[in-house]
């Protein structure tokens, strides 16, 4: 039925894989910078079946108190299917070891090539290797 709607452009086609395939978002280190900020490594594993042309995370910096410090938004875009990309954010005027938490709670942008936007936080799944945790 996907196919038929597909080919009489009633709606686009998504490939099955993308129901059950996680994008998997790893905070995996932290690092000082030299103006007092501090760099965030991220690793995202797309196994969603599509390639994210567009892919923005609005995120929450949580300090040691349990307050958010500042609110950032990162493109983190494009993110290939079947790939494992690495990111770099830098998290200006707060140390590493200040930060508790970092709460992903808005996708600007979720966006399939060749496709509408979409709903992706059905597909996440958030990993800390850090003292922080990542949450949504």
């Amino acid at each position: 039925m996907a196919v038929i709607a597909a080919v009489l452009g009633i709606a686009p086609a998504i490939p099955a894989q993308a129901e059950t395939g996680q994008l998997r978002i790893e905070l995996n280190k932290f690092e000082e910078t030299e103006d007092s900020g501090c760099r965030a490594f991220f690793l995202f594993r797309n196994e969603t079946g599509l390639t994210l042309t567009g892919f923005e995370m609005s995120l929450a910096i949580l300090d040691r108190d349990g307050v958010i410090d500042r609110l950032l938004t990162i493109d983190a875009a494009p993110l290939p299917t079947a790939r494992t990309t690495l990111k770099l954010f830098e998290i200006p005027e707060i140390r590493c070891s200040a930060i508790s938490e970092i709460l992903l709670h808005d996708l600007p942008s979720c966006q399939p090539q060749n496709a509408p936007e979409m709903d992706c936080f059905p597909l996440l799944e958030l990993v800390s290797r850090t003292d922080a945790a990542i949450v949504n």
